[in-house]
C-alpha cells in the first residue's frame, strides 16, 4: 500500500471465509440471527483512493453489473462524508478480483476499506466503534471487516469477539453459478433452528483435536444451496476425492464458493492442479489482522 497526503493506494479489501455458519432463528424485523466464526484472507480487491478537493465521489473505473450509485463503495464515502460532514470528496478505483455472488464477502469488504482508508484519507480520527456502527448501515458484513479480527460472530453478524485460529493455507473454488443470498435466506426448508453455541464451546474444540477448529459445526445454508445448485454439489464431490486437506470441504457463506483448509501452500496448490476446468480458483494464506487495522482506533 501506498499512502500519502492526498491518495491511498493498492488497499487490500480482504475476503473472509466463515468457518462454520449456524442459524439460530427468524428475528421480529425479517432478519436472521446466526453465529459464525470469521476468518480473513490475504486475498481480496484492491482499492485505490485520490482525495477530490470539489467535494464530489466518484467511481472511476467500471464494475460490470453493479452501477455507481448502488456500489457499496460509493454508499460507504457518502454515509461517511455525511456523517462527519466532510468538505472533501474521493475518486475510487476498484480492482476487482473476487467473484460476486461467491460467499466471500466481496462488496461487503470493499465497503469497510473504503471506511477505514476515507477515516485516514480524510484525517477523520473516528473510533472503530464508530465506523462499526456506520458499517452496519450498509450490511450485515460489514462492520466484521471494519473490526479487522478473526471472529467470533452472533446477532447479525455484527456482535463480534476476536478468536485466535492457526494459520492455514486454503483452496477456495467458485463453479460457474451466482448464488443469491437472500433468495437463499427466504427457502422455506432453510434450518433456523440450530442451538446456540457459546464461543467457549467453539474455543473448547481446541482441547478435542490437534486440528482444531477444521470441521467444527456447519453450514447450515449448505444443504438448500446444494438442493438448488448442482454445480455447488458437484465441488463438494470433487473436494471428497482430496486426500491431504485438513477437514472436509465446507460452502461459505450462502455459497457459491467452497473451501478446504491445507497445512502448507504446496499441499493447496497441488490440489488446486487437480481441478478440472472450468473452475475459479484461488490459493490464499490466513490473515490474522485486517491490513487498514490500523486506520482506526
Amino acid at each position: 500500500m501506498t499512502d500519502t497526503n492526498d491518495s491511498l493506494r493498492d488497499c487490500l479489501a480482504p475476503a473472509k471465509l466463515n468457518l462454520f455458519l449456524h442459524i439460530t432463528g427468524r428475528r421480529p424485523d425479517g432478519y436472521h440471527s446466526l453465529q459464525t466464526v470469521f476468518q480473513l484472507l490475504d486475498w481480496g480487491d484492491r482499492l485505490h483512493f485520490t482525495r477530490r478537493a470539489d467535494g464530489r465521489i466518484e467511481r472511476v473505473t467500471d464494475v460490470p453489473d453493479v452501477p455507481p450509485a448502488h456500489d457499496l463503495t460509493v454508499r460507504a464515502a457518502t454515509l461517511l462524508k455525511e456523517h462527519a460532514g466532510v468538505n472533501e470528496g474521493v475518486d475510487i478505483e476498484i480492482d476487482k478480483r473476487l467473484p460476486m455472488g461467491a460467499g466471500l464477502g466481496g462488496g461487503s469488504s470493499d465497503a469497510a476499506t473504503t471506511l477505514l482508508a476515507l477515516n485516514r484519507l480524510w484525517r477523520l480520527n473516528l473510533s472503530r466503534a464508530e465506523l462499526q456502527t456506520l458499517a452496519l448501515r450498509l450490511g450485515a458484513d460489514v462492520p466484521f471487516f471494519v473490526f479487522g479480527k478473526n471472529a467470533f460472530a452472533e446477532g447479525v453478524g455484527e456482535a463480534l469477539q476476536t478468536v485466535q485460529l492457526p494459520p492455514r493455507y486454503f483452496l477456495v473454488v467458485k463453479p460457474e453459478v451466482h448464488v443469491p443470498t437472500a433468495a437463499i435466506f427466504s427457502e422455506k426448508s432453510l434450518t433456523r433452528d440450530s442451538e446456540p453455541i457459546t464461543i467457549t464451546d467453539f474455543l473448547t474444540q481446541r482441547g478435542c483435536s490437534a486440528e482444531w477448529p477444521d470441521g467444527f459445526g456447519r453450514n447450515d445454508m449448505q444443504q438448500v444451496v446444494v438442493g438448488k445448485y448442482a454445480e455447488v454439489a458437484q465441488v463438494l464431490r470433487w473436494f471428497e476425492t482430496i486426500s491431504n486437506s485438513i477437514a472436509p470441504a465446507r460452502m461459505t457463506g450462502s455459497g457459491a464458493s467452497v473451501f478446504a483448509a491445507f497445512h502448507s501452500i504446496g499441499e493447496a496448490q497441488a490440489a488446486q492442479a487437480a481441478l478440472p476446468g472450468g473452475w475459479m480458483s484461488a490459493v490464499t494464506a490466513s490473515l490474522d489482522t485486517h491490513p487498514l487495522f490500523g486506520f482506526a482506533s
